[in-house]
Parts: structure tokens; C-alpha cells; sequence
């Protein structure tokens, strides 16, 4: 009688262990990152610098990572954007920045000039944050516009956007390419984040690069886009997965041809085409906006979406993105040239 007692005693136990271990699976704490650019604080979209504050509201992000910051009229506008979401209460994290800027739902326990905007050549800074217990260290970056090759590409000066001969020589195109400090700026990110990562935090980089990835230019794609047959190692991306980066996007939609993720030339039915594209005779569509993250035990991604009107600009005219990429968008006004892109995180303690 002992001995079946004793059985039945160690099954109700492991019931219970069982039961409790699958209600912490199911309650795994979720979180949200959005990649934002906010062209030029939301100053050449009429009202854009309120829709910016209701479509971080509507995303639910807890993390925000805004391009395009320039703190106009001696004015600091992460310090604007936290005041404004507060009044509508939801508060937020942040600190002074240029370039690029950074929101959080969670406290910011240090904050970092990692590349700074020298020049206009782009710029990447870094948070330090308590997200209930975990530490995340979390990067923003908005990388150099100029040698932007892939214009190139498609037959306009990847600096000046005039008219030129399609660049076609995969040597050339690389060679113009690093003439930017794109990779200086991706490159001061990977030696700052490995210690970030040998310590244990979990460290998540969202930005606009300007720059394309390789994982788009693929045999499967090279009539796609004004991409004129070329299959291109884009340097940014290519930095990043060599160091064990995986791109949020494309991670969940392997297939470039169906889910391009186009994050620009955005439409905007608020702007005129030709104040949204560089390129009258081009397609210059391109995903540039991106979110990686590295691998981290008990950190799954679970969903991306484009953030964002469902077209885009092409030669100067608007057009509808007939694509399978799942879009979402606050009610109101786009306040971008830019789609924004949203994903959501799980977190297994």
C-alpha cells in the first residue's frame, strides 16, 4: 500500500512539473523591434512628426530604432518623441543621439557612441537595457548614403543620382562600393557587440543600411528590379552572416522572389513621386532597412512584417508591391519615403 502510494506520489509530481514547465512555454515573455525611418523627423510629410508617434504607438514595439534623427532647431528629438508618446501613455526610454536614434519600454542602463556621424557618413549607437532581468544590448544604425553602388547598377551615380552606363563588372561594383564607410560603420558594430555577446546579452541591430543584401541579389532574382542579370555579395550582409548575424526577414521568408520585403522607394500619397525616388527611368526598389539579431539560447523569432503602405515607387510612378510580403500599417498618416519593418521575439528563460 506504501510502495503504491509512493508511486502515485511521484506521478501527481510529475504532473505537476510537467503542467508548470508547458504554462512557462506558453508564457514565454514576447517583444516587438521596429526599424524606423522617420525622413527627417517627420519634417517633410505635412503632420509627419505625429504620425511617427501614432505608428510607434499602433506597432506595439518595445524597441525602436529610428534613421534619419537630426535634432532640428537646436531641438533633441528622442527626447521630443519620448515626451509626446508619454502624453499619450506609453512611456518610453531614450537618450541623445544624431543620425540614428533609439527608443525603449525597458530602463536604459548605458548608452554608447559606437560610430559617430562624422560628415554625414552614417553613424551607429548602443543601449545597454534591463528588459526584466535580461540584458539586452541593442544597436542602431543608419549607414552611409554616398557610393550607394547598387544605383550604380541600375544606371545612375550611386552619389550624385545623375544618369550613367549600368555598372556591370561585379570588380568594379565591389570596389566602388567600400568607398563608402558602410562597412567602417558595420565593422565598429561587430567589434563592440562581441563583447556584448561573450557576456552574455542578447544583442539585436536594427537600421537603414543603404545598401541591399546578398541574400536578395541571387540567381533567382537577377531580372528582377533593374538588377541587370547580376548576382552581387553586398558587403554589409555579407559582414554580418560571416559573423553569425541572422537577417530577421529574411530568415523567416527564405524566398526573395515572393517576399522581396521592398523597404524603399516607399509611395506616399501625401508626397509628389518625384520627391520619393532618385531614379525616373530605374527601378530602384530595394530592401535596405533591416533587423538582425544573433543567435541567443532561448531567443526565437517568431514574426516579421513589412511596416508600411503596400506600394512602392517605380520610374516614377506609384505602384502596388503584388507581392506575398505580409504588411501592416497604423490608421492615419505615412509619415516616410521608407516602409518600416516590425518583428517580434520570444524569450524562453
Amino acid at each position: 500500500m506504501k510502495k503504491a502510494i509512493s508511486i502515485l506520489s511521484i506521478v501527481l509530481l510529475c504532473s505537476v512539473a510537467l503542467a508548470s514547465a508547458q504554462a512557462d512555454k506558453g508564457n514565454s515573455p514576447v517583444f516587438k523591434v521596429l526599424q524606423f525611418n522617420v525622413w527627417q523627423e517627420g519634417t517633410i510629410v505635412p503632420g509627419g512628426y505625429d504620425a511617427i508617434v501614432d505608428q510607434i504607438i499602433a506597432s506595439e514595439a518595445d524597441f525602436v530604432t529610428l534613421s534619419e534623427v537630426r535634432n532640428y532647431n537646436n531641438t533633441r528629438f528622442c527626447d521630443r518623441i519620448v515626451s509626446s508618446l508619454k502624453e499619450k501613455g506609453h512611456t518610453f526610454y531614450s537618450f541623445y543621439s544624431y543620425d540614428t536614434g533609439l527608443l525603449s519600454r525597458y530602463p536604459i542602463t548605458d548608452s554608447t557612441t559606437v560610430f559617430p556621424c562624422v560628415n554625414d557618413a552614417g553613424s551607429v549607437y548602443r543601449a545597454l537595457i534591463d528588459m526584466e532581468g535580461q540584458k539586452v544590448a541593442l544597436y542602431t544604425a543608419h549607414l552611409d548614403y554616398r557610393n550607394c553602388t547598387y544605383y550604380d547598377v541600375k544606371g545612375y551615380d550611386g552619389s550624385t543620382w545623375k544618369k550613367r552606363p549600368p555598372m556591370t563588372d561585379i570588380d568594379s561594383i565591389m570596389m566602388d562600393n567600400v568607398k563608402s564607410k558602410r562597412d567602417n560603420g558595420i565593422m565598429a558594430f561587430l567589434d563592440y557587440a562581441e563583447k556584448d555577446r561573450s557576456e552574455g546579452r542578447i544583442v539585436i541591430l536594427g537600421g537603414d543600411f543603404n545598401e541591399p543584401s546578398f541574400q536578395d541579389w541571387t540567381k533567382e532574382t537577377v531580372h528582377m528590379f533593374d538588377r541587370n542579370g547580376l548576382i552581387i555579395p553586398w558587403t554589409v550582409s555579407t559582414m554580418l552572416a560571416a559573423y553569425g548575424y541572422m537577417d530577421t526577414y529574411r530568415e523567416l521568408f527564405p524566398n526573395a522572389v515572393t517576399h522581396p520585403g521592398i523597404t524603399y522607394p516607399s509611395d506616399n500619397p501625401l508626397m509628389a513621386v518625384s520627391k520619393l525616388s532618385w531614379t525616373p527611368d530605374a527601378d530602384e526598389r530595394e530592401r535596405i532597412d533591416f533587423i538582425y539579431y544573433a543567435p541567443h539560447r532561448g531567443l526565437k523569432l517568431q514574426d516579421a512584417v513589412v511596416w508600411g503602405l503596400d506600394g512602392s515607387v517605380c520610374r516614377h510612378q506609384r505602384v502596388k508591391d503584388n507581392t506575398q510580403d505580409p504588411f501592416k500599417v497604423g490608421e492615419g498618416i505615412w509619415p516616410s519615403d521608407h516602409k518600416a519593418l516590425l518583428v517580434t521575439f520570444s524569450l524562453d528563460k
